[in-house]
């Protein structure tokens, strides 16, 4: 390979890098945060279908979810080798809350940082971002071995 080459690859490659520390801070410190100091308010986010479907009550989707998302942050960063694998899980995992975030924009519910019909509007087009952010930060970068 060329040096040439090579020169273009690094700065993707710490781009990459320096995108996924951050996505896995983002996660360690949601999921901390819906264990502790906002627990009760992510509850109103969890749609009633859930603990109606299910033997659980929202605080429980609240503290699993946390639980997850410490789990995810830390594995991204701590496990290089599943890297892709554990980016595609957390992408699957915003995919999987987001009709939380959709409950909790139809009902106009204020949660943590969404106290707002605004807030809550542009947090939808967030997800996808989250989605695209797991996935690009955790792909292998080309022409490294």
């Amino acid at each position: 390979m060329s040096r040439r080459r090579r020169d273009r690859i690094r700065p993707m490659a710490a781009a990459r890098s320096t995108a996924r520390w951050l996505l896995a801070t983002l996660l360690v410190f949601s999921g901390l945060s819906h264990l502790f100091w906002a627990r009760k308010g992510y509850r109103i986010v969890v749609p009633d279908w859930v603990v109606e479907s299910a033997p659980i009550d929202k605080d429980a989707v609240v503290v699993a979810s946390g639980a997850v998302e410490i789990m995810l942050g830390a594995a991204v960063v701590g496990l290089p080798r599943e890297r892709r694998r554990i980016g595609a899980l957390i992408a699957a995992f915003f995919v999987a809350v987001f009709p939380g975030n959709v409950h909790q924009w139809r009902t106009g519910r204020a949660a943590p940082l969404l106290r707002t019909d605004r807030a809550r509007f542009v947090r939808l087009w967030l997800q996808p971002v989250l989605i695209a952010w797991a996935l690009w930060s955790t792909a292998p970068n080309r022409w490294t071995r």
